[in-house]
């Protein structure tokens, strides 16, 4: 009866620690991801995403899922190469031109495709991009994405260049949520809008559609957003990214076959994140401009950056050889 007993307590005894090794082994497994992207709808597949709760669907279970907005691409590009954010969503001009400076970073998918819109002020006296001489435009940044697709359309097709480079127009910076109320006070001539803004401006009577997304340089080609993350990730955690990549590719699926639904979600994200509530009709003219897709070409990429370096925007011609990686979206 006492080794009944004394065995008894060996077993109960056993159990428990079993119980508490594993606890703690669970506890040790238990991690927290950050993903970022931009109040703007080009990123509707990381507000459907949080939306959805898609990363804590694909990611171990107890994964704790942040999500961080950000301003602009560069904040975006030091996030992730300091680890503060695992990957997300940005414009490909500031992937590509932290790539060329060094940055050891992968694109592993695309958002979305199109978006960005020149439009003009009103009573600015601008009929045509030939009339740009003299004028000023603004973009969200010196060298984005949106200022290279115009910069290059306005060389390449009308031999016009900014004041960067000692030409003819001359060049401001702001927030693309901010166009439409500076061109009503006439403080720039033409931006270069990427979506929702372009369609806000229209809505509000602001300005007019100077050049639509198909004429813009690279306007149907390029990816508005690419799917970035680090190659540190990717070399020692290649299943953490596919986690995160299967979330992206099922918001971007999502997007596809519910756009009434995501249209909805990109409402409330971007009044939650900016405070600025847009109107269905805006998001509907928006979205008739974007194509919602993880499929990303690097030729379009080398394209894009080459001409970048021929408007002065990097001192050295670049190879992206290496920055795409495929294996994670196909």
């Amino acid at each position: 009866m006492k080794k009944f007993v004394l065995f008894s307590v060996i077993l109960i005894v056993g159990a428990l620690l079993t119980a508490c090794g594993s606890s703690s082994a669970e506890g040790s497994e238990s991690e927290e991801i950050t993903i970022g992207y931009f109040p703007n709808i080009n990123h509707v597949a990381g507000m459907v995403a949080e939306e959805q709760e898609l990363y804590s669907e694909t990611l171990p279970d107890g994964t704790e899922v942040n999500y961080q907005y950000f301003p602009d691409g560069s904040a975006f590009m030091t996030a992730v190469e300091t680890g503060e954010i695992e990957g997300g969503l940005v414009g490909p001009g500031p992937a590509m031109n932290h790539f060329a400076s060094g940055a050891d970073i992968n694109i592993v998918g695309a958002g979305s495709k199109g978006g960005t819109v020149i439009m003009a002020r009103n009573d600015a006296g601008i009929e045509s991009p030939e009339d740009l001489a003299g004028k000023s435009f603004i973009s969200p940044r010196v060298g984005c994405t949106h200022d290279v697709q115009f910069e290059t359309m306005m060389k390449e097709e009308y031999g016009l260049t900014s004041d960067r480079v000692g030409g003819e127009m001359k060049h401001v910076t702001g927030k693309p949520a901010t166009y439409a109320s500076m061109f009503e006070t006439g403080k720039v001539d033409v931006g270069t809008v990427p979506e929702p803004w372009a369609s806000v401006i229209e809505e509000e009577g602001t300005g007019q559609v100077l050049v639509d997304t198909p004429e813009v340089a690279y306007g149907e080609t390029l990816p508005a957003a690419v799917f970035v993350t680090s190659q540190d990730l990717v070399d020692n955690e290649p299943e953490k990214v596919q986690n995160i990549v299967d979330a992206h590719k099922q918001a971007t699926e999502f997007i596809q076959n519910n756009p009434d639904e995501a249209k909805s979600i990109a409402i409330k994200k971007i009044k939650d994140i900016t405070d600025q509530e847009l109107s269905r009709s805006v998001i509907d003219n928006a979205w008739e401009r974007i194509e919602f897709s993880y499929e990303v070409d690097q030729q379009v990429l080398q394209d894009f950056i080459d001409s970048s370096y021929d408007l002065g925007f990097l001192d050295e011609q670049q190879d992206l050889e290496g920055l795409v990686n495929k294996e994670f979206i196909n």
